[in-house]
C-alpha cells in the first residue's frame, strides 16, 4: 500500500518548513526528494518517520494511519513499519555488526532464532556476512553505511526511509554503492522515500523524482521527464547541468516556440510553452555542438560565439563559450582552440522554452 501524504505542514516558529505537501508512493516505487539545503525534504522525511511532528495533515504506511492531525493521531517511530538509513548512519561503537543489525529485532523482543536469521540474512543480502562478529569500530565507511542498510531491512519494514546515505562516501564509492541500492530495494519491492541534494543520485536511483523548494513541491515525474522537460528554470538548474539564454518569445505553435536571443539570432524550441515577451531557453551542455565560424550548410538554432576556456576532463572536454551577453557551457569531444570564434548549434527538440522567472521583489 506505500505512502500517503496529504496537505502536510510542518513549522518550526514563524517559519513555515513543509507548506501543505501531498505525496503517493506505491509498494515497490522508489521516489527521491530533490533539492537545495533548506527546501523541506528531509524534514518530510522526519515526519513520515514520526521524528518530527507536524502541525497540520495526514499521512499513512501501509494502509495504516500513523499521523492525523483531525484526529489526534501520532503513532511513535517504533510503532511504524519503517526502516531508517541516516546520513551519519547512527552506528553504536560498542556493539559488533551482529549486535547492530539485530537491535531493531531486540527491542521488538524477537525469539533469538529469528534474530539470527533474519540478521545472518541481512548481512547476506548486503555482503557482510562474514563480518558478522568485527567491530564496528573496525570498519570502513562504505561497510558502515552497509550495518545500517542491514539493520533497516533486517525486521522487514514496509516503508524504507534514506536521508542523503552517500553523502560520507568517497565518489567511487558512492557510485557503486548506489547501484547496490537500487538492486537491494527492487528485490525488497518496499515503498522507498529517498533524500539527496545530488541530482546524479536522483536520476539513477528514481522512478519518480519529487523536486522541492521551500516547502512545497514544484515538479514530479520520472527522472527523464524532470530531465528534458522541466516546467522552470529552477527545476531545469537542480537537475543536471543547465544553460539559459534569454530571449524574447515571439511565438507558440504545434511547431515549436519561436524565439531571438539577445543577439539577434532566431531560434526555435520544439518543447515548452511561454508567452510572448521575456522568456529562457534551456539547453543542456552535452546536447550543444561547435562547428568553425564556416561550417556547411545553414540549420536551425546557430549561434556565433567564441571559446573563453578549454578543461580537459578525460573523455571529454568543457568548453566556456561566450555569445554576446551570454555564457554557454558545452561537452564536446572535440578538441577546439581557447579564444577561437565558433558556432555553437543545437536542434529544437534538444531545448525547452520557458517563461521568464518572476522578478526578485
Amino acid at each position: 500500500m506505500g505512502i500517503s501524504v496529504r496537505n502536510l505542514v510542518k513549522r518550526f516558529g514563524d517559519k513555515t518548513i513543509i507548506d501543505g505537501i501531498s505525496l503517493d508512493i506505491a509498494d515497490g516505487e522508489l521516489v527521491s526528494l530533490l533539492g537545495p539545503s533548506g527546501c523541506g525534504k528531509t524534514t518530510t522525511l522526519r515526519c513520515i518517520a514520526g521524528l518530527e511532528t507536524p502541525e497540520e495533515g495526514r499521512i499513512e504506511i501501509d494502509g495504516e494511519v500513523v499521523f492525523d492531525s483531525a484526529s489526534g493521531i501520532m503513532v511513535e517511530p517504533y510503532n511504524r513499519s519503517i526502516g531508517m538509513v541516516f546520513q551519519s548512519y547512527a552506528i553504536w561503537p560498542h556493539l559488533t555488526v551482529f549486535e547492530n543489525v539485530a537491535f531493531p529485532l531486540r527491542v521488538r523482543r524477537r525469539p533469538g532464532a529469528e534474530v539470527e536469521q533474519k540478521v545472518s540474512h541481512a548481512l547476506d543480502m548486503v555482503g557482510l556476512g562474514a563480518f558478522r562478529d568485527r567491530s564496528s569500530q573496525q570498519l570502513s565507511g562504505g561497510q558502515q553505511q552497509r550495518v545500517a542498510v542491514a539493520r533497516a531491512i533486517v525486521h522487514a519494514p514496509a516503508v524504507l526511509l534514506f536521508d542523503e546515505p552517500l553523502s560520507n562516501l568517497d565518489a567511487k564509492l558512492r557510485d557503486r554503492t548506489r547501484a547496490e541500492l537500487r538492486k537491494l530495494q527492487r528485490d525488497l519491492h518496499v515503498a522507498t522515500v529517498y533524500v539527496t541534494h545530488d541530482q546524479a543520485e536522483a536520476l539513477s536511483l528514481s522512478d519518480r523524482i519529487l523536486v522541492m523548494s521551500e516547502g512545497r513541491i514544484l515538479q514530479q515525474g520520472t527522472p527523464e521527464e524532470i530531465y528534458h522537460t522541466p516546467t522552470d528554470s529552477f527545476v531545469a538548474d537542480v537537475v543536471g547541468a543547465a544553460n539559459f539564454l534569454d530571449v524574447q518569445i515571439r511565438g507558440s505553435g504545434a511547431g515549436g516556440v519561436e524565439a531571438v536571443t539577445r543577439t539577434g539570432a532566431a531560434v526555435r524550441a520544439a518543447t515548452g510553452s511561454a508567452p510572448d515577451g521575456p522568456g529562457t531557453i534551456m539547453i543542456r551542455p552535452d546536447k550543444l555542438r561547435l562547428e568553425p565560424p564556416d561550417a556547411g550548410p545553414a540549420r536551425e538554432n546557430r549561434l556565433a560565439g567564441a571559446i573563453r576556456q578549454r578543461l580537459f576532463l578525460g573523455g571529454h572536454f568543457e568548453y566556456v563559450v561566450e555569445i554576446g551577453e551570454d555564457t554557454v557551457r558545452v561537452v564536446s569531444v572535440v578538441l577546439m582552440q581557447e579564444n577561437a570564434p565558433v558556432l555553437v548549434t543545437f536542434d529544437p527538440v534538444d531545448c525547452v522554452a520557458l517563461a521568464a522567472a518572476p522578478a526578485t521583489p
